[in-house]
């Protein structure tokens, strides 16, 4: 997020649960299975687990995530795993309190690592720890984190820097490649990693250490893009349909919802922008242009 922070939407302007409600039915009728939900961030919204439990019930809802950077989790992992959340994945760049202090400008790790402790004694599992690498930043951790993958039940996923915040700061140089991530990790643990799922439907490609002891996955957006085989969608706060993280263009199902519109209306809707979907990013190319809305306006 900025650093002068963002500006706060009235409530009106924000999908309440029973229209979000709607359009899950919606988007499960069409055929989707698996439903992420993430933010801005998410435990923030009032009495979630509630929505949890209406999703967690929903028919044809096979997959049930949320994504979070843990500050209220140990507050709420107990009740989210009563209603039904299934899986979970804590955003977590460094694993030195002064160092997470850095990158979040919030003196949180202690009350963060709590709530995946208190996550994990929930059974909301496996537990995907998510890491943003960045070279000259954080990117020295790579042990560190490949050792907790060995030691702990948690699936480490290293997520190349992408350019998709207001002042980010990013540059190619910047990138550390899950490539060169792979060699790190391999070189420090002298055990060699095995492909266990490689372009796969989900965005991450999964790897087990050769000796059985962890798990470790990497999305790699800028050198190996997968948006051939991407099949996610976003829905944002205030009702807009995105079919990629950096679509210049959404689909307003928020108007569709209150203005009358039939779930066939609101159907139609989702396949036309789908049928639009952009064949890529162009991240690295000279015709990429970033996006107006920054990542913690979409949800990642």
């Amino acid at each position: 997020m900025p650093e002068e922070g963002v500006e706060w939407l009235g409530k009106n302007r924000l999908l309440t649960y029973e229209e979000l409600a709607r359009l899950a039915k919606v988007f499960s009728e069409l055929g989707v299975t698996k439903v992420r939900l993430t933010g801005g961030e998410p435990l923030m919204r009032k009495d979630l687990q509630v929505f949890v439990a209406f999703l967690a019930g929903l028919k044809g809802i096979e997959d049930l995530a949320l994504t979070t950077n843990g500050y209220f989790l140990a507050e709420q992992a107990q009740a989210l795993a009563r209603a039904g959340l299934k899986r979970l994945n804590v955003s977590l760049d460094s694993l030195d309190p002064l160092r997470f202090n850095l990158v979040t400008r919030r003196n949180h790790f202690h009350r963060v690592w709590e709530g995946i402790e208190e996550a994990e004694r929930q059974g909301l599992g496996p537990i995907k720890l998510n890491v943003v690498l960045i070279r000259g930043v954080n990117d020295d951790e790579i042990p560190r984190f490949a050792d907790l993958a060995r030691s702990r039940p948690f699936v480490i996923r290293f997520i190349e820097f992408m350019p998709i915040g207001a002042d980010d700061g990013w540059s190619p140089d910047r990138v550390v490649s899950s490539g060169e991530t792979i060699r790190r990790i391999e070189d420090h643990t002298g055990v060699r990693l095995v492909s266990v799922e490689r372009h796969g439907l989900q965005p991450a490609d999964r790897y087990r250490f050769e000796d059985g002891r962890g798990e470790v996955g990497f999305i790699s957006s800028v050198s190996e893009p997968f948006c051939t085989h991407c099949n996610r969608v976003r829905l944002t706060a205030d009702g807009k349909l995105r079919t990629c993280l950096f679509s210049l263009e959404e689909t307003d199902l928020r108007a569709l919802v209150r203005s009358g519109a039939s779930d066939e209306e609101i159907k139609t809707a989702i396949r036309d922008a789908v049928a639009r979907k952009e064949a890529g990013h162009k991240i690295n190319q000279p015709g990429f242009v970033r996006p107006e809305r920054t990542m913690s306006q979409i949800g990642g």
